[in-house]
């Protein structure tokens, strides 16, 4: 059954830090929900492949995969299926990362997979036109995150609030449903707070909370922001 959305939303991708790999996951994960009972919101961390198993052992808030390919069973070695992600207890993917993208066609692919097996998609998209395409294939969640941000430190959602803003407009304009995150850069409360203010329902983030020297005070402080 797949795991109802809230908003507004904190996706965190480990990508492949060693901050957030095997046990160091799990600790972040926890970490992680902590923060989401102390204060309410909704958290979701996205491990490497390897780690899904264990996080979503440890855990009870939602667990996302960084990817899954386009492809049913069978002879695709090397391939991440996904039924694979969510035997492992993964309730959603990342689907076209601008670290791991892929094509239109695939991209569609991966969402009408997702759907089949029950499982959150959230589509990453680097600019507004991208993003209303791939809304109008209808994941559950659309992100939009410039890839010369992601990583910086420099907030999408202060040094380029029209991406921002364009983004929410033309997305909605093809899909009224679709849950609407933006990324790259988030790095302070404030940010988050700013994303909300300009019409998204939450953020992706990764290494200003994985690579932070502590963890838990930066999620508690991006949680505390959506509920401002």
């Amino acid at each position: 059954m797949k795991s109802k959305l809230q908003t507004p939303i904190i996706i965190v991708n480990f990508k492949t830090y060693l901050e957030a790999t095997g046990r160091k996951a799990v600790e972040l994960a926890k970490q992680a929900e902590k923060v989401s009972k102390e204060t309410g919101a909704y958290i979701v961390v996205v491990p490497q492949f390897a780690d899904i198993s264990s996080v979503a052992e440890a855990v009870k808030i939602p667990v996302f995969a960084q990817h899954i390919d386009p492809i049913k069973s069978g002879s695709h070695t090397g391939h991440v299926l996904a039924e694979s992600i969510k035997e492992a207890g993964a309730v959603g993917t990342l689907i076209n990362h601008s670290e791991r993208q892929l094509k239109l066609a695939d991209i569609d692919t991966a969402i009408r997979l997702a759907r089949e097996k029950e499982l959150i998609s959230c589509v990453c998209a680097n600019n507004p036109s991208v993003s209303a395409a791939a809304a109008a294939l209808k994941p559950d969640i659309v992100s939009i995150e410039p890839p010369e941000l992601i990583g910086t430190g420099v907030a999408v959602s202060k040094a380029q609030p029209e991406v921002v803003t364009n983004t929410v407009k033309l997305v909605r304009g093809v899909n009224t449903e679709v849950t609407i995150l933006c990324g790259a850069g988030i790095s302070h409360g404030e940010d988050v707070a700013v994303a909300l203010k300009l019409g998204t329902q939450g953020v992706l983030v990764a290494s200003a909370i994985v690579k932070a020297k502590d963890q838990y005070s930066i999620l508690r402080k991006f949680a505390d922001a959506t509920k401002r």
